[in-house]
């Protein structure tokens, strides 16, 4: 028997566990609602009215607090030994690398293939509501994080939930937030598995077999996508055995670049197609309104921007907050301040980058796609950056292979705080997970990518419900949190001010 032949049985295993499972799952969670003859799933909806309460709960944060946000990355108002294990910019780059990936690429291409152009409106929408939520989460996520005897740090809903409800609601609240706690770090896992490991393998060996060789190449058999995972999954291992620092570490150097490049290339794309970006920006506004022929009209629309931006940008999922708890401060609320951007980069920068590139140079794939009605991701993106130079598609190779690498350590990390949790912080029991999230990377690679989405959503979305519960209830914390973190802002400006008057004061003397 030849290696095609088994990897092919392999294949073949794979696709026909996890697509009838995928169906199923998806059935129960993305329970509907007909609206305007359209079915509206509940749980999106969920995400959305969060998006909104907070947004108001807290006066528009997003945009009020925006430069204090920026103030706070750049180190303006570090605290000398405050406990943690690294900086605010590391920690905002190990999460933005869980957010920033494929679901930028892939997913946008989605998107607006089963959305049209109008998904782009609303998955912007969706980012701006999601600064608020983030902002929610991650400053519990500090304020309830456990520092280690070696001084390592966990975070996340497994903490926050229990701990916070617990100082709230007492032993009620505790046995409800342990609850809570242990269905997020389930969902945490199941998540991380297919949206945060094998969707990215999946999509980044799609963009890898499509640039090099074609359907006809080797990279394309099921031999080739063995080999591409065995790579991908002996790397992941490496970096992953060195924990938060070393995540953090290679992440505060990919992720800027990584981004940078992918937005430039982008920008080159519309910019040869300048003319055509007033039309562009038309299409989005006009088909996130007055839809054709897409399914449901506008709240179809409305469904695959919000969906696709969700799985994205991860606001109001809990996962952001684990990579945050690491930061070094004693203000939990700047940390917050700081995490309100991810979504901002994440959807607001690069979705609708991608979503401008792939309207504005219409390649023949994704028209093929939307009359179909075919699920296709990375390969139409590839296409739309090739319609301006042929050799883009291979520039689009690196951005993918280094956005679905950075993913896949980032939510390695998130999957392990999430294990460790459910099963103890045994160097045995993280060994196991190392094993099991590296050896999972190579079945991405041989799955069909409907049965990913699915599944990653269905992980995704019900882990909103039980983050969400708690951050509704622990609101009030967060208020308490933030008004503490802007009276030191005030103060810290004053003791600047004072400063700054007592050396003119010096230099005025010393003229005289």
């Amino acid at each position: 028997m030849s290696l095609d032949s088994i990897t092919t049985s392999i294949d073949d295993a794979v696709s026909g566990f996890f697509e009838p499972v995928s169906e199923k799952v998806a059935k129960y969670v993305f329970y509907s609602v007909t609206v305007n003859d359209t079915e509206l799933p509940l749980i999106v909806a969920w995400l959305v009215i969060a998006g909104l309460v907070f947004s108001a709960w807290f006066g528009l944060i997003q945009i009020r607090k925006f430069k204090l946000a920026l103030d706070v990355v750049r180190g303006k108002y570090d605290e000398k030994d405050a406990p943690g294990e690294v900086s605010h910019f590391q920690a905002l780059t190990a999460a933005v690398s869980g957010t920033v990936g494929l679901g930028n690429i892939a997913g946008v291409a989605v998107a607006v293939t089963i959305g049209g152009p109008g998904a782009t409106f609303w998955m912007i929408l969706c980012g701006l509501l999601g600064m608020a939520s983030k902002f929610v989460e991650v400053t519990l996520g500090v304020k309830y994080r456990e520092t280690h005897e070696d001084g390592t740090v966990s975070g996340g809903p497994m903490y926050y939930l229990p701990r916070g409800l617990a100082e709230r609601f007492g032993s009620a609240g505790a046995k409800f937030g342990k609850v809570l706690a242990i269905a997020a770090s389930v969902m945490i896992l199941l998540f991380g598995l297919f949206g945060g490991n094998l969707y990215q393998t999946n999509q980044s060996y799609a963009q890898i077999s499509s640039t090099f060789g074609g359907e006809d190449g080797f990279l394309a058999s099921s031999a080739g996508a063995v080999l591409f995972g065995l790579v991908v999954s002996a790397l992941v291992g490496l970096v992953l055995l060195g924990g938060i620092r070393s995540i953090a570490s290679v992440t505060s150097k990919l992720v800027p670049a990584m981004a940078i490049m992918y937005i430039l290339a982008c920008l080159v794309v519309i910019l040869s197609n300048v003319s055509a970006v007033p039309d562009a920006v038309q299409d989005i506004i006009k088909g996130a309104f007055q839809p054709e022929g897409v399914v449901g009209g506008v709240i179809g629309a409305l469904i695959q921007g919000f969906k696709r931006a969700a799985f994205s940008n991860e606001a109001g999922l809990g996962s952001a907050p684990i990579a945050h708890s690491a930061v070094k401060t004693n203000k939990p609320a700047s940390e917050g301040l700081v995490a309100l951007l991810e979504p901002f980069i994440d959807t607001v920068v690069i979705c609708t980058m991608t979503a401008l590139t792939i309207i504005i140079a219409n390649p023949a794939s994704w028209g093929e796609a939307r009359e179909s009605g075919e699920v296709v991701g990375v390969v139409i993106t590839s296409d739309a950056f090739g319609t301006v130079l042929p050799w883009f598609p291979k520039l689009l190779t690196i951005a993918v292979l280094l956005f679905a690498f950075s993913t896949i350590l980032t939510w390695g990390y998130y999957g392990l705080k999430a294990w460790t949790y459910l099963f103890g912080r045994s160097k045995v029991s993280e060994t196991v997970f190392k094993a099991i999230w590296s050896a999972f990377v190579v079945l991405g690679s041989l799955m069909s990518l409907g049965s990913l989405i699915d599944l990653g959503d269905s992980a995704l979305f019900l882990l909103s419900v039980f983050n969400i519960i708690g951050l509704y209830l622990l609101a009030p914390i967060v208020k308490r949190e933030l008004d503490k973190f802007l009276d030191y802002v005030r103060e810290r400006k004053a003791r600047a001010a004072v400063g700054s008057g007592e050396a003119e004061d010096v230099a005025s003397a010393k003229t005289l």
